[in-house]
């Protein structure tokens, strides 16, 4: 995590690739209610990671949508220090522009309820998981 007292580092919106294809309507109002008052210096840094020549956004989504919808075109980043499954984050970035995902501004129409959003999501998800450790153990990699 970031040196809370230490200067922030912003980029724009656009520069900023999503690895979800969709934001929870849920979430949203959950960002929305806690995110006061709504200005980038409250905005907690949206972790970001190159990957295939491309900034990534590895969490965080909703918090972006929510600071494009207050107007905002830019946001606060940190650069993720975590180890995190390369191969599941290119295979959603894949998804992402698939479906003509390319910033966060694209998920301005993909919108979705809890429910929705754990059938068409969550689930997507852990059965591309299920199917990584399937190939991982054939290969005998097991990582």
């Amino acid at each position: 995590m970031a040196d809370p007292t230490g200067p922030r580092r912003y980029l724009p919106l656009k520069a900023l690739q999503p690895s979800q294809l969709y934001i929870s309507v849920a979430k949203l109002a959950a960002v929305a209610a806690r995110w006061q008052p709504p200005s980038l210096e409250t905005l907690e840094p949206i972790p970001i990671k190159a990957l295939d020549g491309r900034l990534v956004l590895t969490d965080g989504h909703t918090r972006a949508y929510a600071a494009l919808r207050h107007g905002f075109t830019e946001i606060p980043i940190v650069w993720d220090e975590d180890t995190l499954d390369w191969d599941a984050y290119r295979i959603c970035v894949a998804w992402c522009l698939e479906a003509g995902i390319t910033t966060v501004m694209d998920l301005a129409e993909r919108l979705l309820t809890a429910e929705d959003d754990e059938v068409l999501w969550h689930e997507r998800c852990r059965v591309m998981q299920a199917t990584l450790a399937v190939q991982r153990e054939a290969n005998g990699s097991g990582a």
